[in-house]
């Protein structure tokens, strides 16, 4: 009785498994044939070329340094002085506490 208990459930898990991947007859399984879906209106040239002329802006990226563009109002011991201020305040968050 147990065996057969068993082999139900199996045959059972394994219908519902085949049941849930059914797909196109192409084999098409969890759209992984998308590809050859696609037409496209454009030639492998064209494309190439466009990239290799957006390829120098896109190198240079944006600036890094942000910090040394911008100029400074305010003098460092002035600066550190509102920190120790305001740490002593409690104004500032430490790690999770914030």
């Amino acid at each position: 009785m147990q065996n057969a208990r068993i082999l139900a459930i199996a045959a059972l898990s394994a219908f519902a498994t085949l049941g849930a991947q059914a797909a196109e007859l192409n084999g098409d399984l969890y759209g992984t044939d998308f590809e050859a879906k696609v037409q496209s209106v454009r030639n492998r040239t064209d494309v190439r070329a466009e990239g290799q002329k957006a390829l120098p802006q896109f190198a240079r990226g944006p600036v890094a340094d942000h910090a040394a563009a911008a100029a400074s109002t305010q003098e460092r011991p002035a600066v550190r002085n509102e920190g120790a201020i305001a740490a002593r305040a409690h104004r500032i968050a430490l790690g999770e506490l914030s």
